[in-house]
């Protein structure tokens, strides 16, 4: 029987015995008034555990309505935006109407203005109409990060044409798979990429335009210069303008992730307009910001939420071509930025720079985005003088998306525990080895308990009604299916499965554990290999560094080996061991260090480790460095092929 049936008798037996005068064990009951029977309930409420949940609203209740009202407003601005069926270019021209000589972009110390933006765009879209491009159309934009990037693929989602934002990091058959994938009809391209799409351009049958030429001529093979053909196009708002909806798509952006081909999500206006409003509002951000904007364009953090400031918000922005950490606090401070932009492991790149006296005189106040480690939260806040940093957690194309709002160290958002189906976002129970979703008796997905210490897979309930929890999903459909998982909380109910693995404390707080398969079993124990990859980095100095796990012969499970980037041989493993024997339990030690040289990174600062762990650890075959943990003498010794070969025999007793 469940504690509020126990309550709800007992004041049943009050009110009926004040009223009937029934005598229990000599004792009449008296007449108790509604106020004193509500009284009697609370103590009851409080004696059976309801202090517990007293204590819960206590700590959470003042967030939740602080985070309740700045989502009102986001709610608010997209309801107003779907009821006049607003486009990101329409709100971006209203902005233009209202500041039109207003410094947008900052770019090696050239200023454009949001008037210079708007008709250069005008210019993109009524060209592509001219060359018979339509709305639905898809265009691939291939270029490093400059103003003239911003302002072709807003001209394509002036007329409807949806650019595809492909990563210029790619070549070969990642190039050729994106723009096929995405059914591109032309590719833009920058001058300073032909040599790429060069080397694919037989397996493409399209239009290439080569932009950033001047007046030369494109040294591609039938490629046209796209400079002055935009120089003769017409600078006004082409008509088409009208034409493009709320609910149409405006992008592609293609997920990052560190295995397989790139994936081309879907960002429709809305979708856009919400992770826009939602960072500007949770954050507390005003039209006053000048946003240090280091990352590429083509992602969704530097691209969508850094870039919609400016386009729906009418701030400024500075951008450069490539990330420098050395610059990262000499352009904030010289530009008077008021909020830096961070991804992946820059942050954790600043910290190895030396110090220079603008990394203090700088007049940000908030760092926002995804992926600081929680080793690295208050080194970074307490180094660089920054108020806060504001993680954000969500998928570019999901629709389960938080915000720590509050700087609170190593947590990327929250959900409500009063009332937790407010926010409809979940960790729900999988298994271990094969990633799919537990289930109970009824065949429903087993949600985790907040603060019960179990972790879980985060996933969003998909609503069909609401653009904005709508999953869109890839232009490969059945990329879409592989990411709904099915009979959540209801029967015939969806959701999107973000892939990562995370874990809740008692109050609500989330925090990122690990991505579904790179968790490995050891010794009976799982191992987290993004919690172990930040003990171990903080070990050897901060060094980029990779944990996986690789089968050893006779072993149950896979050993943890770390690849670190060591290209001097400078690394003091004395040093690495005492690190790692402090922070980690034993299982969670890394057998096996391998040093290299360099390690692949994709375009937001995210770590590649697949390759490195079909290599394994066999000396014969690896030329690098590699180590093996003695844990009878407590310290890392040289992993030559004799000590191999007694590892694969079973002699070393693993």
């Amino acid at each position: 029987m469940s504690k509020a049936a126990i309550i709800v008798g007992i004041i049943s037996a009050l009110w009926i015995g004040g009223r009937q005068g029934i005598v229990i064990a000599g004792l009449t009951i008296p007449y108790l008034s509604t106020l004193q029977l509500m009284l009697v309930a609370f103590a009851l409420w409080v004696v059976t555990g309801g202090h517990y949940w007293l204590w819960i609203a206590y700590k959470t209740l003042p967030r939740d309505l602080k985070a309740g009202a700045r989502f009102f407003k986001v709610r608010s601005k997209l309801l107003i935006a779907q009821l006049r069926d607003l486009s990101v270019p329409k709100l971006f021209m209203e902005n233009v109407r209202k500041n039109p000589n207003k410094v947008a972009l900052i770019f090696e110390g050239r200023e454009w203005t949001f008037a210079q933006i708007d008709e250069y765009s005008n210019r993109v879209g009524n060209f592509l109409v001219e060359q018979g491009l339509k709305h639905g159309d898809c265009v691939s934009l291939f270029m490093r990060n400059r103003p003239e990037y911003v302002c072709i693929w807003l001209g394509c989602a002036k007329v409807g044409v949806i650019p595809a934002l492909i990563n210029f990091n790619l070549r070969h058959v990642s190039l050729t798979h994106s723009i096929k994938v995405a059914d591109s009809k032309a590719v833009i391209c920058g001058v300073e990429l032909q040599d790429a799409i060069a080397e694919v351009q037989n397996d493409l049958d399209i239009q290439i335009y080569v932009s950033g030429s001047g007046n030369n001529a494109p040294n591609l093979k039938g490629a046209k210069n796209l400079d002055p053909l935009l120089s003769a196009s017409n600078p006004t708002p082409p008509p088409q303008l009208d034409t493009v909806k709320y609910n149409d798509k405006l992008i592609y952006i293609y997920t990052s992730g560190t295995t397989g081909l790139p994936k081309a999500a879907i960002i429709k206006h809305a979708k856009f307009m919400f992770f826009v409003f939602g960072v500007h509002h949770m954050l507390g951000l005003t039209e006053d910001e000048i946003i240090y904007n280091p990352l590429p364009l083509y992602h969704s953090a530097g691209g969508m939420i850094g870039m919609g400031q400016v386009l729906l918000f009418n701030n400024t922005a500075v951008i450069r071509e490539k990330f420098s950490a050395s610059k990262f606090w000499v352009e904030a401070k010289k530009y008077n930025c008021t909020v830096g932009q961070y991804v992946g492991e820059l942050c954790r790149y600043l910290l190895n720079t030396p110090s220079v006296p603008e990394e203090t005189q700088h007049k940000v106040k908030v760092m926002f985005g995804n992926g600081v480690r929680a080793q690295n939260w208050e080194h970074f806040t307490s180094r660089f003088k920054m108020p806060f940093i504001a993680e954000f957690y969500g998928a570019t194309e999901g629709i389960a998306n938080i915000v720590n709002m509050e700087g609170k160290p190593g947590c990327c958002g929250f959900l409500p525990v009063i009332l937790p189906h407010v926010m409809p976002c979940y960790l729900i129970k999988v298994d271990e080895e094969t990633g799919e979703p537990l289930r109970d008796a009824k065949g429903m997905c087993i949600r985790c308990k907040p603060g019960s210490g179990e972790s879980g897979e985060f996933v969003g309930v998909i609503s069909r009604r609401d653009p904005v929890r709508d999953f869109q999903g890839y232009a490969d459909k059945k990329a879409t299916d592989k990411k709904i998982v099915r009979d959540v909380i209801r029967k015939g109910d969806m959701a999107f499965r973000s892939g990562d693995i995370l874990i809740q404390d008692e109050f609500g707080y989330l925090y990122f554990l690990d991505r579904t398969g790179d968790t490995f079993r050891w010794r009976g124990e799982n191992v987290s290999s993004t919690e172990v990859e930040g003990v171990v980095s903080l070990a050897a100095d901060n060094k980029d560094a990779v944990v996986y796990g690789v089968e050893v012969p006779g072993a149950e499970g896979r050993a943890g080996m770390a690849a670190i980037v060591d290209p001097e041989n400078k690394m003091n493993m004395e040093e690495v061991v005492k690190g790692i024997k402090k922070h980690l339990p034993v299982y969670a030690r890394p057998l096996f260090v391998r040093v290299i040289k360099e390690i692949d990174v994709t375009g937001t600062f995210k770590l590649k480790k697949l390759a490195l762990q079909k290599e394994g650890f066999n000396p014969n075959v690896i030329k690098d460095k590699m180590y093996y943990l003695n844990n009878k003498l407590g310290k890392y010794v040289d992993l030559s092929p004799e000590l191999y070969s007694k590892i694969e025999g079973g002699e070393m007793g693993l």
